[in-house]
């Protein structure tokens, strides 16, 4: 399942950290940061909860970029 997410960041280098660490999170499958539409596409593994991950994801986030945000 893929989800569509907007985010809040200052950079596209910010945005690629973000990619990153979104992709390292429990659950991801895969996670695409488009910073010119402030968009995080992330595809969830079988089975996992897509509430739950995105909040681990927020952490994962705000580790590397602690002003960015994700609008859950």
């Amino acid at each position: 399942m893929k989800k569509t997410y907007k985010i809040d960041v200052d950079c596209a280098n910010c945005a690629s950290k973000m990619e990153e660490a979104a992709k390292k999170t429990p659950g991801v499958k895969d996670a695409v940061v488009n910073f010119m539409m402030l968009k995080m596409i992330v595809e969830f593994e079988e089975g996992a909860q897509p509430g739950e991950v995105m909040k681990q994801v927020l952490k994962n986030c705000r580790r590397v970029e602690s002003d960015c945000d994700i609008e859950l």
